[in-house]
């Protein structure tokens, strides 16, 4: 079977399991929610969408040597994309949004040198937990209860290029390479 041409792609950050786990606690029926399972949370820094094969190799320099410092990143809070009654998705809030800012902007800037288009979307990191199609339920109680509570911190050492493939549950994240940010090496 052939490989395809193209590569639906984006840049992240890969979630230690111990926040992965505190996560999935918070999982509870809400109608018409689609839980992102442990495998799929990750946060997004630069979404890419189809890149050409032949172009990997200049996604993939555009995140070496990175000049942002390794940082501590604490997830906490819930909150949500639409009206809590009737949302789009529901996603868990992170700490310091200015670091993840930088490292998006810094990114984003290479990318654009090396050709690619810049995201036109605002930047607003989070971890998606749930999305909602057709019958939405409030999530207005979940966030109230959860409001700035802290869910769990971990240290930011590298950056990930990820590759987007649909599955019959879901798409499919799988890391492509890993990036270190600069002092990742020390301890």
């Amino acid at each position: 079977m052939d490989k395809p041409e193209t590569r639906r792609l984006f840049f992240g950050l890969e979630i230690p399991d111990s926040v992965k786990q505190r996560l999935v606690e918070l999982q509870q029926p809400v109608a018409g929610a689609r839980w992102q399972r442990p495998d799929q949370l990750h946060l997004t820094l630069v979404f890419l969408g189809s890149v050409a094969r032949q172009r990997l190799p200049d996604v993939c320099d555009a995140a070496r040597n990175l000049p942002v410092e390794r940082f501590d990143l604490t997830v906490c809070g819930l909150g949500c994309f639409g009206r809590p009654d009737s949302p789009k998705n529901l996603w868990a809030g992170v700490q310091p949004a200015d670091k993840l800012a930088e490292l998006h902007e810094v990114l984003n800037q290479r990318l654009c040198m090396s050709g690619f288009e810049q995201e036109k979307r605002p930047f607003c990191p989070h971890i998606t937990l749930a999305r909602f199609k057709r019958q939405r339920g409030s999530v207005a109680e979940l966030l109230e209860s959860q409001e700035q509570q802290p869910i769990g911190t971990f240290s930011v050492c590298s950056v990930v290029l990820f590759e987007s493939t649909p599955g019959a549950t879901g798409s499919v994240y799988q890391a492509i390479e890993r990036v270190p940010l600069a002092g990742a090496g020390r301890d």
